[in-house]
């Protein structure tokens, strides 16, 4: 039997881990990870089969942020070189959205930087929303905007609006460390305020910030309290202007055990693979599909992702299926231009691939 198989059995009957068995996946050994990702597969089999949901972000407003949070690029004080702007017209936001779903994406994710909303804001995007859902009414829309004030969430929802993210990122014992102008509880309450208005809550973690094992084992407890739909897994991009810039410590394989971490905490969650994948992970995104049952699509906030077509292409490489079995997503690349006769190296006068 594989060393991990009574953790997967344990979550086959939805049973919570114990706080050692969480630390023996994170602190496995590289040689040990494709055991953790074996046994999380047969979990991620169970409840999600072999398909992929494709989520789309649509940055509505970008950088300016009054808040310090020292992982991000639009924190206040950031020198990172990002785009900034204000509040994307509906129009510009309705055609980034049709850009997202022509690519595959079953969910939109509608994120605007800031503490939180005025209630003007809400009403503004409200007319959006609705027009959004009326052109695509198969389509989640998930809002992210920050932190919620009283009634808020309900006429989000009353605007069509599905889901609401926000992330705990850390540990509550930590979070001062990543941020000094609101703390963990005012996370938890948003996230409650979302649920209490009938909004499928989203909320997850930042990996790679310097944090310990058992930092991220009291992530994933604190986040099983809420009991989240979706839950987003992001790795830190230590963007250059930021406080966290040059935080590099995260492996492929350190990636996996924390993924593998994640399902095992929720079983029958959407697990996303979401910001930093193609940083930490590199070759072995594909490998991760074998744990997540979800991706973003393309781009992120403020750095570049993945091609979607190429997204499109390393889902059905892997044997998976993006998208739902009544509306998957075919990859679009041709093979035959993988086949390149060689016009390089000996016999040519052009460097050779070495």
């Amino acid at each position: 039997m594989a060393i991990f198989d009574p953790l997967a059995d344990k979550a086959l009957r939805r049973e919570t881990p114990t706080r050692e068995e969480l630390r023996s996946v994170l602190a496995a050994s590289d040689d040990d990870t494709l055991d953790a990702v074996a046994a999380a597969f047969r979990v991620r089999l169970r409840y999600f089969g072999r398909h992929v949901k494709l989520n789309y972000l649509v940055n509505l407003k970008s950088g300016l942020c009054p808040e310090d949070c020292f992982y991000c690029s639009q924190r206040l004080g950031s020198d990172a070189d990002i785009v900034k702007y204000t509040w994307l017209r509906p129009d510009e936001t309705r055609a980034a959205v049709d850009s997202g779903i022509e690519g595959g994406a079953a969910r939109v994710c509608l994120v605007a930087s800031g503490r939180g909303p005025t209630d003007r804001d809400v009403a503004r995007l409200g007319g959006t929303i609705e027009q959004i859902k009326a052109d695509h009414p198969s389509v989640e829309v998930c809002a992210c905007l920050g932190l919620l004030s009283e009634g808020q969430a309900e006429r989000l929802r009353a605007a069509g609006v599905d889901a609401y993210n926000h992330n705990l990122n850390t540990s509550s014992e930590r979070y001062g460390e990543i941020c000094t102008t609101h703390d963990f509880t005012d996370r938890v309450d948003t996230v409650e305020r979302a649920k209490h208005a009938g909004l499928s809550p989203c909320s997850g973690l930042i990996a790679g910030m310097g944090e310990s094992d058992d930092d991220l084992i009291d992530a994933l407890f604190s986040l099983r309290e809420l009991a989240p739909d979706s839950v987003p897994v992001n790795f830190l991009i230590p963007f250059e202007g930021t406080p966290l810039a040059g935080h590099w410590d995260l492996t492929p394989q350190r990636c996996l055990r924390i993924l593998c971490a994640a399902r095992f905490v929720f079983p029958d969650a959407e697990v996303r693979l979401a910001g930093g994948r193609e940083v930490h992970l590199r070759a072995m995104q594909p490998l991760a599909l074998h744990v997540v049952n979800s991706i973003f699509l393309g781009d992120y906030l403020t750095s570049e992702g993945q091609p979607g077509a190429q997204d499109l292409q390393m889902i059905h490489d892997a044997g998976f299926v993006a998208g739902s079995a009544d509306d998957a997503s075919e990859a679009t690349i041709d093979y035959r231009d993988l086949v390149k006769s060689r016009q390089r190296g000996a016999g040519t006068d052009q460097p050779p691939n070495a």
